[in-house]
């Protein structure tokens, strides 16, 4: 289990004292910088350092091509995954999203995203999370990655899917980078749609890692175990339902939210070679073909003019009974955590808003955020993992003192973890009252930035000149 820590210059040591930068005093600098992008984490290089100096200092470090993106988060990484004890199930839920600088004309370096308009680069990342609780111990491993402008003249379909660079390639890639898990643990990959690619099923299966990845293929010809060949949208039509369930719905811009009642089936499938044979895959052609379950939900009575829901999954999870072809779905249900880490990511750490003359700067600056989202990430899931834990045991006592002060809270009062996440978020413009929910990360980060400034302005207070 990785702790989570809650003082910035704490978690700074603990985060960034062991990156392997060149120089110890780049090491010193970055944990600086961290601490104060940490106390402000939406506001511009110079917000967060004031000064001159360490403005100066920063610039420097984001300069040094000793700094990488890697480099900075491999630390972080390696403990995340060196977490895992015996007995452990760990998802890791991979995806990936555009990270934008289209109007920064002037930064060198950036590739075509969206339809090729676009500036910027790719960052695919592999967040950890336990399977039992949804505690996120990590990330377990990121990449940042380029599109290719595209020329006039393309290659064919089958040629470009051969080629070992291709852009999707980045999902077996990121999975090879995770690795192994600690014997007697259990890593299971959870994915989307755009890892459906035999290559990426044969990768995570020769490291160790079990997955769950959605289906994008339905035409796709698989084997039952009678050795039947037939397109998998066929085999699951001729399946019987084998269970209801609920499953809940987000809203969209096309939909409100809703609870989908939905039919359940699942079956073993062996999985034959593709038509399309990568390098890769050549090279580790297994001796037989893989043996998966599929698991489908599919819903049964959808309201008028709304998208009926259906996933279809992939899975080396035994789904051989209804209990276990429902752990399965759970399991998926977790991958919108990475969704969330990209929004914090993106608008609570503001990191599309950063301006710099190269990507590789920019890359540097990434790399420091994605661990800066992180953190919020665990700060808000503190409360619902031991909620009557007292906050005195993890939260730093000048904290509490602080924010009982500021939102009027009897001294006698002793705050749980859930009491003290709460506050935090009411300082940050949550209302607290029962029908308002558990408060999300935006309004806990806001109430941790006010706290932090108070928590500055105090022991400004109380400093001696001279």
């Amino acid at each position: 289990m990785t702790a989570i820590i809650w003082d910035p210059q704490v978690w700074a040591e603990r985060e960034f004292d062991a990156c392997e930068l060149g120089d110890r005093r780049r090491n010193n600098r970055l944990k600086k910088l961290a601490v104060q992008i940490a106390a402000r984490p939406d506001g511009s290089t110079p917000d967060q350092t004031e000064t001159w100096a360490d403005l100066k200092g920063a610039y420097r470090l984001l300069n040094a091509e000793e700094v990488s993106f890697q480099a900075i988060i491999e630390p972080h990484c390696r403990r995340a995954r060196q977490s895992c004890g015996p007995g452990d199930v760990k998802l890791i839920l991979n995806d990936t999203t555009e990270v934008a600088f289209t109007t920064h004309f002037q930064t060198s370096g950036l590739g075509p995203i969206g339809n090729g308009s676009g500036r910027g680069f790719f960052l695919h990342s592999g967040l950890m999370l336990d399977a039992a609780t949804g505690r996120i111990e990590g990330m377990a491993g990121q990449q940042v990655f380029y599109r290719k402008p595209q020329g006039k003249k393309r290659g064919a379909k089958n040629t470009r899917r051969r080629d070992p660079n291709r852009e999707t390639a980045v999902w077996g890639r990121l999975i090879d980078s995770i690795g192994t898990p600690p014997s007697g643990a259990r890593w299971l990959h959870v994915c989307d749609r755009g890892a459906d690619d035999y290559e990426v099923f044969l990768r995570a299966q020769r490291q160790g890692c079990g997955f769950v990845i959605r289906a994008a293929k339905l035409h796709r010809h698989v084997k039952t175990m009678a050795g039947r060949a037939v397109p998998l949208d066929k085999l699951l039509d001729e399946l019987p339902s084998r269970g209801e369930r609920d499953v809940a719905v987000k809203a969209t811009l096309k939909q409100p939210a809703r609870i989908a009642r939905v039919a359940l089936r699942f079956t073993p499938i062996s999985m034959p070679l593709p038509k399309v044979i990568t390098p890769w895959i050549r090279e580790h052609e297994p001796d037989e073909p893989l043996g998966l379950w599929v698991v489908e939900l599919r819903e049964v009575s959808p309201p008028k003019g709304v998208q009926p829901i259906r996933w279809v999954l992939y899975t080396t999870e035994p789904a051989n009974h209804q209990a276990a072809a429902n752990r399965v779905i759970d399991y998926y249900e977790q991958r919108p955590t990475i969704e969330d880490y990209h929004k914090c990511y993106k608008t609570g750490c503001r990191v599309e808003s950063r301006r710099y003359a190269t990507a590789e700067r920019l890359e540097r600056v990434a790399g420091l955020l994605s661990l800066v989202a992180v953190r919020l990430l665990q700060m808000r899931t503190a409360a619902r993992e031991n909620p009557e834990q007292p906050a005195e045991e993890i939260a730093p006592k000048r904290w509490i003192h602080m924010l009982g002060v500021v939102r009027k809270i009897a001294p006698t009062r002793k705050m749980t973890i859930r009491d003290f996440v709460r506050q935090l978020a009411g300082l940050g413009g949550h209302l607290l009252r029962k029908g308002d929910g558990e408060p999300g990360w935006i309004t806990l980060w806001r109430g941790y930035e006010k706290l932090q400034l108070l928590l500055r302005g105090a022991r400004a207070l109380t400093n001696k000149c001279g």
